[in-house]
């Protein structure tokens, strides 16, 4: 089994190095670094719009460009939030409380040469720790089978609907309606057309690439026209890159441990960036709280959220690759993509399609090495991306989404789908309804439902199926608990308190 991993990594790095992966790579990158730049647009919306446009290209090239997309967009939060106050992504949240302070005191070539110096070294170990861990991936996902995918399925839309903010059943109730809307057109499993209402162009259903679009793209562009713009004239870059790379070399605790902080919490379905960047942030902020300036411009404030922002991505591929389980708006737009171009998440990805699994894996790596190169030398011309006027950005945006969701299938339900999900996901966001319970369950509805039909064909229509082996009696243990827990939680503190 390792002679045939390290063949298949061999194979990847062949392919990661050919032309046309490294054309798109360096596409992904510096399209998702500008994205990431510009509040309000950031790596879910880029990568949704972007989805269609990759039909023409073959899937490994696909998708390399949205794994670059989500990436650099990453990195590309940081500018905003350092410059403007004003974070690109909400991962880079956290990066303004004391990135914005160092630009204030003229410091924002330091903030920068940081951010961009702590992004890529931490991507550099992430992209590394996932291929040294890929042979323990493969193991764990050949003892998944149906009922566990199916079981995995539920779960990771429990998880979601949990994690995200708002009420537990608020997020119950959008993922419920994301499920619902999945089952839209002809049965997986039969012929029988549902809630098609005698229209030839919903027997297809609903295309989950429409609704991503729909739900990132479009709702956030009618978010954002509801806001100011905050383009720049007078923002003033000054400091200096050879002492903010120093800087991260000085703290090699504060890099190592937002790092290893990113790639956990990404591993975790329901997290994403923003808890990472915020939790590595915080853990900073406890620890050096003795000699610390936090909020006041402490270069530490910077490494730690954006050390962690780029292991991040690392680690939620490994959810998104091994179980189907995406935990954030991005990852969910790149299982679309995964499922568009008919890469099946699982153990096609480590068995026979390894290789192409590497391949990603080594992009990645290769493409921090471009944020090194992006940062050091475009840092005094950073400034120019925050005079781009997003007003400007809404018509366009609005256009390449209405022509990708017809690029789909030449269906106009598609183009009809984005314009009711866009105006839904505006809404939903207004009253505190999760937007990504709501798309996880469009895209993880197929396939809890094929993997539960193909779970009862294989026991014969025994329900027992889902319970007898460990591992998937674990897993509905884990769902119990998910789902129960937050309800149950208040019961026990006061028994503990009774006893106590």
């Amino acid at each position: 089994m390792q002679a045939e991993a390290l063949d298949a990594f061999f194979q990847g790095l062949e392919t990661a190095l050919t032309p046309d992966i490294i054309l798109w790579l360096i596409v992904g990158m510096l399209l998702g670094m500008l994205l990431g730049a510009l509040p309000g647009i950031g790596s879910p919306v880029g990568m949704a719009i972007v989805l269609p446009l990759t039909l023409p290209l073959d899937a490994t090239s696909a998708i390399v460009l949205l794994i670059a997309i989500y990436s650099g967009a990453m990195f590309g939060g940081s500018i905003a939030a350092i410059l403007l106050n004003a974070p690109g992504t909400e991962s880079a949240a956290a990066t303004t409380l004391d990135g914005y302070p160092m630009a204030q005191q003229g410091l924002a070539k330091n903030a920068l040469a940081i951010a961009t110096t702590a992004s890529a070294l931490n991507g550099f170990a992430g992209a590394l720790i996932l291929v040294v861990i890929s042979p323990i991936l493969i193991g764990l996902v050949l003892l998944f089978g149906s009922p566990e995918y199916f079981l995995l399925a539920v779960l990771g839309l429990a998880l979601i609907t949990i994690v995200t903010e708002g009420s537990i059943v608020k997020g119950l109730l959008a993922g419920a309606l994301g499920f619902m809307i999945s089952t839209i057109g002809v049965a997986s499993m039969s012929p029988r057309p549902r809630f098609a209402f005698g229209q030839l162009g919903l027997y297809e259903g609903i295309s989950f690439v429409a609704a991503l679009i729909g739900m990132f793209a479009f709702a956030e562009m009618m978010k954002l026209a509801g806001k100011k713009s905050i383009a720049s004239d007078d923002v003033e870059i000054s400091g200096s890159i050879k002492d903010g790379i120093k800087a991260v070399f000085k703290y090699p605790k504060t890099t190592i441990k937002s790092g290893l902080i990113g790639l956990g919490i990404g591993m975790v379905p329901g997290s994403g960036a923003t808890t990472s960047t915020f939790v590595a942030y915080a853990e900073e902020a406890r620890s050096s709280a003795k000699d610390g300036r936090f909020g006041q411009g402490d270069p530490r404030g910077v490494i730690a959220p954006e050390g962690a922002n780029n292991p991040t991505v690392s680690g939620s591929l490994v959810p998104t690759l091994s179980f189907g389980i995406p935990g954030s708006g991005s990852t969910a737009v790149l299982l679309g993509g995964l499922l568009m171009h008919g890469l099946q998440p699982g153990p096609g990805l480590f068995e026979a399609q390894l290789n192409v699994t590497y391949t990603f894996f080594i992009t990645l790596f290769l493409g921090n090495i471009l944020i090194l190169l992006v940062g050091y030398s475009l840092t005094p011309y950073l400034s120019l991306i925050t005079k781009l006027d997003t007003h400007v950005i809404i018509p366009v945006v609005v256009v390449l989404s209405y022509a990708g969701a017809y690029t789909l299938n030449q269906n106009w339900f598609d183009v009809g789908a984005v314009l009711v999900l866009g105006v839904l996901g505006y809404y939903m966001v207004q009253y505190n309804y999760s937007v990504i319970a709501f798309v996880l369950g469009i895209v993880l509805g197929p396939i809890a439902e094929q993997n539960f039909f193909r779970s009862l064909q294989i026991s014969q229509g025994s329900y027992s199926i889902f319970v007898t082996q460990p591992l998937s009696l674990m897993l509905v243990i884990m769902i119990m608990i998910v789902l129960f827990g937050p309800f149950l939680k208040p019961y026990f503190t006061r028994a503990i308190d009774r006893v106590g």
